[in-house]
């Protein structure tokens, strides 16, 4: 069956979390005959199993289905199944791109959402035609009336064709077809041309090496055909074409406006760069395509294996995991507490959460964390600009002109009676209000706020203080100057850099004692009296005591007349202590790191 351009249509899925993509996508395939009634099952695009215990899709899975529309003519629907957290935005973005348009889904109980928002704007950004959806009619607490009204308001999209749905039951699933071959345009190209093509995607397969996702902008790609890679300027064979229908399939080529993969034998992933452009090698082209934005790691913590003899495990674990997620990186990096371990960056908590649960899941291997932390640029006197990740290798005082730290754009959209609360949060957390607005009873509140303060626990808070209600998105803006002070942690007089952290001026008084008193209660008592201190620089700014273990040595003087030998002996028993002071080393347990992290998140 040859199917023509105009008869094809490419659009993703987008939505908030828990707004049912994935569920609508299900029914799709199921209605396009993708899957018989025995393989179905929910949620049959999240392969990993976090995603399907979490009931979240981290990475966006395409799939190609044949549909025979009410004209009697059939299409083929390349669909893309993005996830909805905002530490995945970046693979939205991806997969916009090779799609003309979106469906944009929305919880008919919730109403519109933050990441709603970012998601839609992406897709405007390059020109999309949306379709709204409004899903989950058959609950009872469902108002089509309010939700339409809602995206008119906020987002400001015509509802007029909005699609009523329930994923769940199935009711809607065939008008939203017919949306989509009606309102959604066709790809734009054409078979004859040259080939260009645009890498999407690419993951390892321990038996085909890399995969690689395209979309065929012009021109056609086949079996055994030579191509370039444009960033690389390196040139490959074709082994393998083929679609996902779910279940991949292989066919002989893909022409212009289709989407699917290829295998060219490549080993070694970082030579698939995402976003770049495919021609052939016989006929290159002069001028790539725009491609798109790198992902960019916000978050970065020290992970280290509980057991050192775990390291090795851990490092290979690491580079297993990022041949199917590019987005996070890892360096070496050694600490005198907790031994040889590794730097890691994110793309913000949940991604840091879900990569430490795999690695403890599929590689077996106990971890800990360290206290998550996000990239400084340092000013220094000389002119230079030097990126800070670890506070422990802030370089001297007297060196540095200036500190600037990242911040963030955030949109908080919350029912307006709890918007008292999330305002007072947000100026405890440096906030700077920049816009309110109402939409009904929901308030969307735009804050910049320094990515530092963010990065712990805000969603956490703002879920908990607001009944599961609110959502929050943001965006990075750039870097400011701050008024930032490196806080040493010092144990017996010695520096411990896997607590060292950089802190605003106005919170290192109290967060430096509380860190100390944590610590005390934490570290066990040894033989000899223990100092902990918190300091800034030279100056001490909190202190705690441990007390030594006592023992008496005069329970073996008897009789009169030995005040000399009892001093004699308190004085031994005095450079003994400062000789076991000089000498011991503290143990620190590793609960006393967990608990610092856990004086972090409740700050």
């Amino acid at each position: 069956m040859s199917i023509t351009i105009d008869n094809i249509r490419n659009f993703a899925i987008i939505a908030h979390i828990d707004h049912g993509k994935s569920t609508i996508a299900d029914r799709i395939i199921h209605k396009c005959g993708g899957l018989s009634d025995r393989e179905m099952k929910a949620q049959v695009l999240d392969s990993m199993d976090i995603e399907r215990e979490r009931g979240i899709t981290i990475k966006a899975q395409t799939v190609k289905l044949n549909y025979k529309a009410k004209d009697g003519k059939n299409y083929v629907l390349n669909i893309i199944d993005t996830p909805g957290h905002v530490d995945f935005s970046y693979e939205v973005s991806r997969s916009l791109y090779a799609c003309e348009g979106s469906i944009l889904i929305v919880d008919s109980t919730q109403g519109v959402e933050a990441q709603t928002l970012a998601n839609v704007y992406q897709a405007l950004e390059i020109n999309h035609e949306i379709i709204p959806v409004l899903n989950k009619i058959d609950l009872p607490a469902s108002d089509i009336d309010k939700t339409s009204k809602q995206i008119e308001d906020v987002i400001g999209i015509d509802t007029s064709g909005a699609v009523p749905c329930s994923g769940k039951t199935g009711e809607g699933i065939d008008n939203i077809l017919e949306q989509i071959i009606s309102i959604l345009p066709g790809p734009k190209g054409e078979k004859n041309k040259q080939l260009k093509c645009l890498l999407v995607d690419s993951w390892y397969d321990t038996y085909l090496g890399v995969v690689i996702l395209v979309r065929v902008i012009d021109g056609k790609i086949s079996k055994s055909m030579k191509i370039k890679m444009m960033s690389t300027n390196q040139e490959y064979y074709v082994e393998k074409v083929g679609v996902f229908t779910p279940k991949p399939k292989d066919i002989k080529e893909l022409n212009a406006g289709e989407i699917g993969f290829i295998t060219t034998g490549i080993k070694i992933l970082s030579d698939t760069k995402v976003g770049d452009t495919i021609c052939d090698a016989n006929s290159p082209l002069t001028e790539a395509l725009p491609g798109f934005k790198p992902s960019k790691q916000v978050v970065f913590c020290g992970l280290f294996p509980v057991d050192s003899s775990e390291y090795q495990k851990l490092k290979d674990g690491l580079a297993k995991l990022q041949l199917n997620d590019a987005s996070f990186s890892f360096e070496p990096e050694s600490s005198s507490a907790l031994g040889l371990g590794f730097r890691c960056g994110f793309l913000g908590l949940l991604h840091l959460e879900i990569v430490t649960e795999r690695l403890e899941r599929e590689f077996d291997i106990n971890l800990l964390t360290t206290t998550p932390g996000v990239v400084y640029k340092i000013h220094m006197n000389n002119g230079k600009i030097e990126d800070l990740q670890n506070p422990s290798n802030l370089p001297e005082p007297t060196f540095i002109k200036f500190i600037e730290e990242p911040w963030i754009k955030a949109t908080i959209i919350t029912p307006d009676q709890y918007l008292g609360s999330i305002i007072k949060m947000c100026q405890d957390k440096r906030g700077v209000q920049t816009n309110l607005s109402y939409s009904g009873n929901r308030a969307v509140l735009n804050y910049d706020l320094p990515l530092n303060e963010v990065v712990f626990d805000f969603n956490d808070r703002l879920k908990s203080m607001t009944s599961g209600y609110a959502s929050f998105d943001y965006e990075i803006i750039g870097h400011k100057e701050g008024n930032l002070l490196k806080m040493s942690i010092l144990v017996n007089g010695e520096p411990v850099d896997a607590l060292a952290m950089m802190i605003h001026k106005d919170f290192a008084q109290s967060t430096g004692r509380e860190v100390c008193e944590k610590l005390k209660d934490l570290i066990p008592r040894h033989n000899f009296m223990i100092p902990i201190q918190a300091a800034i620089g030279g100056k001490i700014i909190a202190r705690e005591t441990i007390k030594g273990f006592k023992k008496d040595v005069l329970t073996k003087i008897h009789g009169g007349g030995a005040t000399d030998r009892k001093r004699k002996l308190l004085e031994k028993q005095k450079k003994g202590k400062a000789r076991a002071k000089q000498f011991g080393k503290v143990e620190i347990p590793h609960e006393a790191f967990i608990g610092i992290l856990k004086i972090e998140n409740s700050k």
